[in-house]
């Protein structure tokens, strides 16, 4: 008998002990095993010279640590905090000091190839140009939001996202810092075709925060790229209309247009573009509220206008971009020409250059320079502008 309990005691023991290793081991197996670790450091000197203001200077540091975990029945979890240190605070820069979490979300892979997300996340679609993060700040912009993507069918991606605040780039207790939504992001795009990416959408922001940025927004776009032996030529269309939405209490509806071709030869590249913003005869213009701003209409970021991205009598931005790669050094100019769409407005012209070298794995530096010349007097966007950025990075 003492023998038979000793042995049970020890068969209990060593289920128990079992059961423990069964339920310890997928969590130590997430949070520790499969887990990543991502930290960058982000150094930045800008300066900003505008037309009959004292010209600004300004030193930032960001620092970003990413963690996320493996998987645990399909479930995972994601965390990012930055922290952005400056040795001043220029009205002309927009990049400030913060400490605060710019990513932290629970996903779940669901059947049919499905992710799942739910809390504050990125979100990027297509090239940024209607929904994006404004990667280029030190403080990023993203988004609280429920969101869905499915690649069940072959070069097939469908993206939805419920969003119910977005984290903008401004810093706590500015005022301009939080954006109540109860905002629709739907897009699906096809690369199938190899020669054509197409990509449908509908923007449907209703903005609880400022009512004039609710918009619905639906458009189509097509970009890709054919090879001519050593030639690539490269090529965009795209259109959209919109409309107000939620309680917006302007009445309109403006158009967008983008065309744009290119030509790509031994690592030198040449493109022309030509991208209207409309405008309903200046009652109000085509907005652009969760864009990344800054990859468009030049980077002195002369026509942000609060934050919509255009102003009532609209933008024509005609450009032209020149691009080199030569021993890793990334090289790129572009020149814009500005005008309104409705009011024949000379808007100006703009001049912007950048450098970029990769080296030593972890690190790049780059440079980027910005000339606007204003043209017609009168509006908040005419003084000539110019910035300068030095930047250095390193990721691990």
């Amino acid at each position: 008998m003492k023998v038979r309990a000793l042995t049970l005691a020890v068969l209990a023991s060593m289920s128990a002990s079992a059961i423990a290793a069964d339920t310890i081991d997928p969590l130590k197996k997430a949070f520790i095993d499969d887990a990543e670790i991502k930290l960058q450091f982000r150094l930045r000197y800008e300066q900003a010279d505008v037309e009959n203001v004292d010209d600004q200077h300004q030193t930032t540091l960001r620092t970003r640590l990413n963690y996320k975990t493996g998987d645990i029945y399909n479930f995972f979890a994601l965390t990012e905090v930055d922290d952005v240190r400056s040795t001043d605070n220029e009205p002309l820069i927009a990049d400030y000091e913060y400490t605060q979490i710019n990513q932290a979300f629970i996903g779940y892979k669901a059947p049919a190839n499905t992710l799942l997300k739910y809390g504050r996340q990125r979100i990027l679609l297509d090239n940024q140009r209607f929904v994006g993060g404004v990667g280029f700040r030190q403080n990023e912009q993203t988004y609280d939001a429920f969101s869905v993507k499915n690649t069940a069918i072959d070069n097939l991606t469908a993206y939805y996202a419920y969003v119910n605040n977005v984290n903008r780039i401004f810093p706590e207790g500015s005022g301009k810092e939080e954006h109540k939504n109860e905002t629709s992001l739907l897009n699906v795009n096809y690369k199938g075709l190899g020669f054509i990416k197409l990509s449908g959408y509908a923007y449907l922001i209703d903005n609880l925060s400022v009512a004039k940025f609710s918009t619905d927004t639906y458009g189509i776009r097509a970009a890709g790229d054919i090879k001519l032996d050593s030639i690539k030529v490269n090529y965009e269309a795209e259109f959209a209309q919109q409309s107000e939405g939620g309680n917006n209490p302007t009445t309109y509806t403006a158009n967008y247009y983008k065309l744009g071709a290119g030509i790509g030869y031994e690592g030198f590249g040449a493109k022309l573009g030509y991208e209207v913003l409309g405008s309903d005869d200046g009652k109000a213009g085509f907005i652009t509220p969760l864009a990344t701003l800054h990859a468009f209409n030049g980077w002195t970021d002369k026509f942000l206008f609060g934050g919509a991205g255009n102003w009532e009598n609209g933008i024509v931005d005609t450009h032209f971009i020149l691009t080199a790669k030569v021993a890793g050094l990334k090289l790129l100019a572009k020149y814009h020409k500005f005008d309104s769409d409705y009011g024949d407005v000379d808007m100006g012209k703009e001049w912007d250059i950048a450098a970029t070298y990769p080296f030593a794995k972890h690190y790049d530096v780059g440079v980027k320079y910005a000339s606007f010349s204003g043209a017609d007097a009168g509006y908040s966007f005419s003084n000539d502008t110019n910035k300068l950025w030095l930047t250095l990075q390193a990721k691990y």
